[in-house]
């Protein structure tokens, strides 16, 4: 039987409405074992129960708010895809406007005696699709799933049934810290009623609200677990300005040093922005947007003095 590549990356993006439902439906399972079985009547209980629940629900609710925003993001943003007839801008074109002249950075510029074809390019990391026929700008990569060449491709994610591009990933890395954050919340909260079966004190649970309970601790366990592994791999990843497909694809025997590493401050920023109010949230500042062009995905700041050969 022949290997029909059109119908797998089919079948995975039907794959990926599957996982947002499913994840819809954890949160659901979630909130009602934590809000509607167990935390919310303790806020009719009075006394010290009622200050916990209220602390619990406020902190909970704060980050459910985080979560689905985040994940909002990351599902309906575009990653980014490379316009139809795009090409890198010619050192004329750029002038003494260039965004990146006033941030201390090197950028590599087009002369104005070289045409747009690939050959021309080699040595700036501008890049041709065989599968779209046309030029990709520096660190871009084409998804069979998405079939487009995507800006700082860093993975198709199945759970948001979209590419992780220039424009989306910073919201999916707090998407992975939020959510950590909030299922570690509910593990600890859930303990708690579980401690309190073990030791034999009353519980005002049917067997229904039991099992949602049981199921709700045990899933965010698991991906608790998962999501921090995901976490600290992505920090890392920012950490040394790569993306997952830069890292898989570096040559290990060599010690090469990475053209777009900027120092651990600068990747940082390339990524969250300057204005440190808005890191935590998936928005970006006006001025960040004008004088970051990495921001946008088509140009990416390189280390001064950088030699391909050291």
């Amino acid at each position: 039987m022949a290997w029909n590549v059109f119908k797998f990356c089919t079948a995975l993006r039907a794959f990926g409405s599957i996982m947002i439902v499913f994840f819809l439906g954890l949160v659901g399972v979630t909130y009602y074992a934590v809000v509607v079985a167990y935390y919310g009547p303790h806020l009719f209980r009075g006394g010290f129960d009622t200050l916990i629940a209220v602390a619990f629900l406020f902190l909970f609710h704060l980050l459910l708010v985080m979560v689905l925003w985040t994940y909002a993001t990351v599902v309906l943003t575009d990653p980014g895809g490379v316009p139809l007839n795009w090409r890198p801008l010619r050192e004329e074109e750029k002038g003494d406007a260039d965004p990146l002249v006033g941030l201390g950075y090197g950028i590599a510029k087009i002369g104005t005696n070289q045409s747009a074809v690939p050959g021309d390019f080699k040595n700036l990391d501008i890049g041709f699709c065989l599968k779209c026929n046309r030029l990709k700008p520096p660190r871009a990569h084409h998804c069979s799933i998405c079939n487009r060449c995507i800006l700082k491709m860093d993975h198709h994610c199945g759970w948001v049934a979209n590419c992780v591009g220039a424009l989306n990933y910073k919201s999916f890395l707090l998407f992975l810290f939020y959510t950590f954050l909030a299922e570690i919340l509910v593990c600890l909260a859930l303990l708690r009623v579980f401690m309190e079966i073990f030791n034999d004190d009353e519980v005002d649970l049917t067997p229904g609200k039991l099992a949602a309970t049981f199921i709700a601790f045990v899933l965010n366990l698991a991906f608790a677990v998962s999501v921090l592994g995901f976490l600290i791999m992505h920090i890392t990843l920012v950490g040394a300005n790569r993306t997952t497909i830069e890292f898989q694809a570096k040559d290990k025997k060599t010690g090469l040093t990475w053209r777009y590493d900027l120092g651990w401050k600068k990747n940082y920023e390339q990524v969250f922005g300057t204005e440190k109010k808005l890191w935590l949230i998936p928005v970006y500042s006006k001025d960040d947007i004008r004088r970051m062009p990495a921001l946008q995905g088509f140009e990416y700041p390189t280390r001064p003095n950088w030699d391909p050969q050291h």
